[in-house]
C-alpha cells in the first residue's frame, strides 16, 4: 500500500464486543476469506471508518486532525492499512489474489470439505453421532421415531398420513439449536422416503447470482454425502443459467453443511440418498429496493426449472430449507439489549410472519417481511420464499419455534413440515 492509495474496507460483519473492560467493534468476514477478527476501540474505529475508497492516506490524516486537533502520522496510518490488508480486510490487489487462490483451490477439490466440523458441531464421528442423538432424547427434544423416548411435552404421536415434500430446519450452531433440528428431522425419519434432498441454504456472505449450485459431494465427519450430478446438470440446462458461476460461495457457508450432517447421520445408515445443494441470495435486495421479489428474471426461470426437473425425474424428492429467522440485538445493529419482553414482541412478529409460511403463500411471506423493511433481519428469506414457490399450497405444520435469547444478539428459528 502506498501513500497514494485509497484504502477500501471490504463488506464485513461488524458487531459490538467487550474487550478488557473496553467497548469495541469487532470485524469479521462472513465469506471466510480470512479467519481473523479485528477489534476496534473508538480511536481505531474512527480511523478505519475512513477506509471507504474515497479518502487517501493524507486526506484521512487531515480529517482526523480537523476532528480531534491532532492525528496519527502518515507512517502510523500506513501501518494500520498494511495490517488490515495483510489480514484480508481490504478490497485490494492482495485480497483479490487471496480470494482467487482460495476459490481456485475449492474448484479443484473433489469434495466440498466440512468447513465447520470441530467448531459448530463435533468433529469426531462418535462424538457427533452422540451429539445429534442427544438432540432427540433431551428435555426439549421430540424423542426418536419409533422409540419410547418422547418427552411428556412432545406433540401427539399420531402422525398425519402421507410423506413430506418440504421441510424448514434451522441452520444455527448445533449447540444452540439442537432440539429444533431434532423436531425437523424426526419428520424425515417418520415421513420421508425421499432418495434426493434438494437443500436450499442461505448464503450469508451474498453473491452475484441469485442461486449457486455445487456438484461436489459434501464431506462430513460421518462420510461424504453424494450429490446427484445428473439432476443438477439437467436443472442447469432447463434454467438456462450457469448455476456453478457462484459455486465458491459454498466453500465456507454453513447453512447447507449442517443439513448434510443431519441427513448423513439419520438417513445414511438406512438407505442410499443424494443431495443437491443450492445456495440462495436475492430477496434482501428486493426488500431494500422496494421491488417485487422476482424482478430479476433469473429467479422465476430457476424456480420453474427446478419444479420441471423434479416433475421429470424418477427420483423421490424432498425440499429442505436450511434457515434461521430473526436476528436482533446490538450485535446485529439494534440500539438496545434484548430482554424477555422485547423477545416476546419478536416472537409475536415471527409467528405472524409464519402464518403465510404455513399456508405455503410465498407472496404473503415476502410481504410480511417487507412490510417493516426486514427489521428483524430474517436471514432465511430467500430459501424460504423459494421453497414456498416450489410447493403446492397445502398447509404446513409448525413443529417447533425456538429462540437463542442472547441479550447482545438473539436468533430465532423453527421447524416446519409440508405434505
Amino acid at each position: 500500500m502506498t501513500l497514494a492509495g485509497n484504502p477500501r474496507l471490504r463488506a464485513l460483519e461488524a458487531f459490538p464486543v467487550e474487550h478488557e473492560g473496553q467497548r469495541c467493534i469487532a470485524l469479521r468476514d462472513p465469506a471466510g476469506f480470512t479467519d481473523q477478527i479485528a477489534l476496534l476501540p473508538a480511536p481505531l474505529l474512527d480511523l478505519v471508518s475512513l477506509f471507504d475508497g474515497e479518502h487517501s492516506i493524507e486526506t484521512i490524516r487531515q480529517v482526523l486532525a480537523r476532528r480531534h486537533g491532532e492525528a496519527p502520522t502518515l507512517e502510523q496510518i500506513v501501518s494500520v492499512v498494511e495490517r488490515f490488508d495483510v489480514a484480508g480486510f481490504l478490497d485490494s490487489d492482495r485480497f483479490r489474489a487471496r480470494r482467487q487462490a482460495l476459490e481456485d483451490s475449492f474448484r479443484r477439490s473433489p469434495v466440498r470439505p466440512a468447513a465447520h466440523a470441530g467448531g459448530a458441531y463435533a468433529g469426531d464421528p462418535a462424538a457427533l453421532a452422540a451429539q445429534i442423538d442427544a438432540f432427540f432424547s433431551g428435555p426439549d427434544g421430540p424423542g426418536r421415531a419409533g422409540s419410547e423416548m418422547a418427552p411428556a411435552h412432545a406433540a401427539p404421536s399420531a402422525t398425519p398420513p402421507g410423506s413430506i415434500r418440504g421441510l424448514i430446519a434451522p441452520h444455527i450452531d448445533f449447540h444452540r439449536g439442537g432440539p429444533a433440528y431434532a423436531w425437523a428431522y424426526r419428520e424425515v425419519l417418520e415421513r420421508s422416503d425421499a432418495d434426493l434432498y434438494v437443500i436450499l441454504g442461505t448464503c450469508h456472505a451474498g453473491m452475484p447470482d441469485p442461486f449457486a449450485v455445487t456438484l461436489k459431494p459434501y464431506d462430513t465427519p460421518l462420510g461424504a454425502v453424494p450429490v446427484d450430478r445428473d439432476f443438477g446438470e439437467e436443472l442447469g440446462r432447463r434454467a438456462g443459467q450457469d448455476l456453478l458461476a457462484s459455486e465458491p460461495a459454498h466453500r465456507a457457508e454453513h447453512s447447507i453443511e449442517f443439513q448434510a450432517v443431519m441427513l448423513q447421520h439419520l438417513v445414511g445408515p438406512r438407505r442410499p440418498f443424494t443431495i443437491l445443494p443450492v445456495l440462495a441470495s436475492y430477496l434482501h435486495e428486493a426488500v431494500w429496493a422496494r421491488t417485487e421479489p422476482e424482478t430479476d428474471q433469473r429467479i422465476p426461470r430457476f424456480i420453474d426449472a427446478l419444479r420441471e426437473t423434479i416433475a421429470a425425474s424418477s427420483r423421490r424428492v424432498c425440499l429442505i430449507a436450511g434457515v434461521d429467522l430473526a436476528h436482533v440485538g446490538p450485535r446485529f445493529g439494534d440500539p438496545e439489549l434484548n430482554t424477555s419482553d422485547s423477545l416476546a414482541v419478536v416472537e409475536r412478529a415471527d409467528r405472524g410472519m409464519l402464518e403465510p409460511v404455513l399456508a405455503a403463500d410465498a407472496g404473503g411471506f415476502f410481504a410480511s417481511v417487507a412490510s417493516d423493511g426486514d427489521a428483524r433481519r430474517i436471514c432465511g428469506l430467500s430459501p424460504i420464499y423459494t421453497l414456498l414457490r416450489l410447493l403446492p399450497q397445502r398447509p404446513g405444520r409448525l413443529l417447533r419455534y425456538s429462540q437463542w435469547p442472547d441479550p447482545e444478539g438473539a436468533v430465532t428459528f423453527c421447524a416446519v413440515s409440508f405434505p
